[in-house]
């Protein structure tokens, strides 16, 4: 069991949705922050318990990871079906997606 878990009386389920719930109002948070430096604070106050942000800009598109927010035109073919930009950050908390990132993808059509 969870030394910590243990010393506060937690049960480990109990303490992992914790976790969860304060992850979750963070993430709220950051979104309404309206200040970049306290945003900034947050997603590094994420990072080092393991919830890192998802931006993929560049990356091929994958519906599966990604939520299209919209499209932009492009002549270059090589473009297409790629990341333009991150409208709204992703996170994942280690290796377990939280929020697909939401972004703009190159098109040709």
């Amino acid at each position: 069991m969870d030394p910590v878990a243990l010393a506060s009386g937690i049960e480990p389920e109990q303490a992992l949705a914790d976790r969860h719930a304060l992850i979750q109002l963070c993430l709220y948070a950051m979104d309404r922050a309206h200040s970049d430096g306290v945003a900034e604070r947050i997603e590094k106050g994420l990072a080092a318990i393991g919830v890192h942000a998802l931006r993929p800009d560049g990356a091929r598109f994958d519906p599966a990871q990604h939520e299209a927010g919209g499209a932009v035109r492009t002549e270059d073919a090589r473009l297409e079906g790629t990341v333009a930009e991150t409208e709204v950050p992703g996170f994942v908390d280690h290796d377990r997606l939280l929020r697909a990132p939401v972004v703009t993808v190159y098109t040709r059509r």
